[in-house]
């Protein structure tokens, strides 16, 4: 149905639009921002602006072509339009962009009206920069979102991975009901769970997974660590064997609750000190005792340690130094623990290994070690005792029976050459040094280079030239 206006007389037609664009100016907000009166063919006659607009002149639009005072891709759209309203009387919500007469360029939604008698059509349009802005804000608050939705995934995916591929057991529990929230495959095996049982391990409380008896010490334990934040770590038995695990936990504030974080770290208990009538005595004995103590594999990985290694290697936890090889904080770490490892295995028991013992803050000190147990290729433990000797090593002991060997070569001079003497006794030095190096490695070359300070070609060419390869593989061999 078209939209019949009576249309004023020609003789008042400049006045109504001027009596328009007068309203226009006026500080009313419900005027529109742009109205344009066209001609059949859309040609402007006259255009009125709102006050948003009044530093505008748009004189230079009248006599103009609608369609050429927008986008180029706008024109077409524009022409339609006035068919559309010529047909119908009335055609709305039309967006352009339109050109202004000062270069400003702003989005616009145009209603265009039939005007009664066909004599022309109304056009009134709406700026839409707000609303294109806050389009604009909003699309950037999307896309906002979903780069941090991806970060959200990146973080949980790297959370899982590590979680699961840790090889400490561990679980998180609701502070307020100590129900198990995850854990990850290490802690599910302490606990005895199969993979079918994870899965309903949220049902599970952990002190259910406790002997009856340790229960309130589990109870003592957290009460302590609410109170104080933190508290040393117990030793519980889990599972249905009853395996011993190291407990710590730890009291985590998270977005709705708090959680408990609970580190498991397996706890090797001696089958001697198990026998005893108060193993719990000789514990506190080793834990205090003077000299450093360690109980480490057959890799020599550290599965035990007291705390006078601890403040000898400068750290403040156990578990900074569970898991670690031994060699790390030895003088030569790719030697020393191998040529420990060695003779432990071939006899037994090492007595005072001399060696040098670096500390987490860069000190150093002389060290004698005495170790002890069955640590071959089967597996099993050593005990080590770190003893510190840096205060009683003398200063000018260098070495026994110096003067002794200076005087059997006084009495040299005049039989032979000093460049001979001194080759030959070169040669016996490192004919003997090598021996020794390689006796305590058990045959392993590449450790008797390290403590020899060679390279192992270096130490292969001497091999040969003192014919001590055989030597070197036969107890490579019987080490094997």
């Amino acid at each position: 149905m078209d939209v019949v206006l009576s249309p004023p007389p020609t003789r008042n037609y400049r006045l109504t639009n001027a009596s328009a664009a007068a309203l226009a100016r006026t500080e009313n907000p419900a005027l529109p921002d742009v109205m344009l009166v066209l001609d059949t063919e859309g040609i402007i006659r006259d255009a009125t602006l709102s006050n948003l607009f009044a530093a505008e002149g748009v004189a230079d639009w009248i006599g103009t072509a609608w369609a050429d005072t927008v986008s180029e891709s706008d024109g077409d759209g524009l022409r339609r339009m006035l068919e559309y309203a010529r047909g119908t009387g009335v055609c709305a919500f039309r967006n352009v962009t339109q050109h202004f007469p000062s270069g400003l360029q702003l989005p616009v939604e145009y209603t265009t009206v039939l005007l009664g008698g066909h004599t022309g059509f109304l056009a009134v349009g709406k700026n839409l920069r707000a609303v294109a802005e806050l389009q604009s804000r909003l699309v950037e608050a999307q896309q906002a979102m979903e780069r941090d939705y991806w970060k959200l995934r990146e973080v949980e995916t790297r959370y899982r991975l590590l979680f699961n591929s840790s090889r400490d057991a561990v679980l998180l529990l609701r502070a307020a009901n100590l129900r198990i929230v995850d854990l990850n495959p290490a802690a599910a095996q302490a606990l005895g769970m199969t993979a079918t049982h994870v899965k309903g391990a949220v049902d599970l409380r952990f002190p259910d997974a406790l002997v009856a008896g340790e229960r309130d010490l589990f109870d003592e334990m957290l009460r302590r660590i609410r109170e104080r934040g933190k508290a040393p770590g117990v030793l519980f038995r889990l599972g249905p064997a009853q395996t011993p695990w190291l407990v710590h936990a730890s009291l985590v504030s998270c977005a709705q609750e708090e959680v408990l974080l609970v580190q498991l770290t397996p706890v090797v208990a001696q089958q001697t000190l198990a026998e005893l009538a108060d193993p719990v005595r000789i514990e506190d004995l080793i834990e205090g005792g003077p000299d450093g103590f360690v109980v480490i594999n057959h890799e020599g990985t550290i599965l035990r340690a007291n705390r006078a290694f601890l403040e000898q290697v400068q750290l403040g936890s156990e578990t900074a130094v569970l898991g670690e090889p031994l060699g790390r904080w030895l003088g030569r770490p790719g030697a020393d623990l191998t040529v420990l490892l060695a003779n432990v295995v071939r006899l037994g028991a090492v007595r005072l290994f001399s060696t040098v013992l670096h500390g987490a803050l860069g000190t150093e000190v002389q060290a004698e070690i005495s170790a002890a147990g069955r640590g071959g290729k089967q597996g099993g433990t050593i005990g080590v005792f770190i003893r510190d000797v840096s205060r009683r090593l003398a200063a000018g002991d260098q070495g026994p029976g110096i003067d002794g060997v200076m005087e059997s070569l006084t009495r040299q001079i005049g039989k032979t050459t000093l460049r001979k003497l001194v080759d030959e006794t070169v040669a016996v030095v490192e004919h003997r040094y090598i021996e020794a190096a390689l006796d305590l490695t058990g045959g392993n070359r590449t450790a008797a280079a390290e403590l020899l300070g060679l390279s192992r070609q270096s130490l292969y060419v001497k091999l040969g030239r003192y014919g001590l390869e055989d030597e070197a593989k036969v107890a490579a061999d019987a080490t094997g």
